[in-house]
């Protein structure tokens, strides 16, 4: 029998473009991955599509600070809204305006996931206070992107990053057959203290904006 000699080079050479391929094929399929049985777990674990918050009241509490009570000295604020989804959300009759904090609602209250205009791409996996999180980035209706994280176990919104901070949120309470997350801790991505506590105390679904509100004006409204 002759014996043929193995050419080391040759098989690095092998090696190496099989390694390639695999990386290659495992890329394709993450970025192929289907984001939809994601958005449609995180839609019916709070109660489905049709429970959403389209226009409701809502009262809050807050404070700025790094500690879940106010500094010596300091109150919390309150605060009673009128929202109407999208892009409404009315303080003492006053429409707000251009304001970032209402697609921190719209998150929040996951109406971006029903947004004809979202597009959604599955993103890694985050681990976040011991939970396995789900990543969902959603972009198209809102800019920059969010990126959305579900805790693998219930499907319920337990994270969001955003514009150099991220939401933490918790204590998951009811109201007329919706699941909301009625506390929120907003951390910078580059730090470890939080700078903002919330709290929503109340929500109540209407079924018609209330008369008397004052509409915003057209440089106002969102382009």
């Amino acid at each position: 029998m002759i014996a043929i000699p193995i050419n080391p080079i040759s098989m690095n050479h092998r090696l190496l473009c099989l390694l390639a391929v695999v990386s290659i094929s495992t890329c394709a399929e993450a970025q192929t991955v289907d984001p939809k049985p994601l958005v449609e777990k995180a839609l019916a674990a709070i109660g489905g599509q049709d429970k959403l918050l389209k226009i409701f009241r809502i009262k809050e509490i807050f404070h700025f600070g790094s500690t879940p009570e106010p500094a010596a000295g300091k109150k919390r604020s309150t605060r009673e809204s009128i929202l109407s989804q999208p892009d409404k959300w009315w303080i003492n009759k006053k429409e707000r305006g251009v304001e970032p904090a209402k697609d921190d609602v719209r998150a929040w209250s996951l109406d971006l996931l029903v947004d004809e205009k979202s597009k959604f791409e599955v993103i890694p996996d985050l681990t976040d206070e011991g939970k396995t999180l789900l990543g969902l980035r959603v972009s198209g209706s809102v800019a920059p992107a969010m990126d959305f994280y579900f805790d693998k176990e219930t499907s319920l919104l337990h994270r969001l990053d955003w514009r150099g901070d991220f939401y933490r949120f918790s204590e998951w309470k009811e109201h007329d057959g919706l699941k909301y997350a009625s506390k929120t801790i907003i951390f910078k991505v580059n730090g470890s203290k939080p700078w903002f506590f919330h709290e929503v105390t109340e929500i109540e679904r209407l079924a018609q904006l209330p008369e008397g509100l004052v509409k915003p004006q057209a440089k106002d409204l969102p382009k």
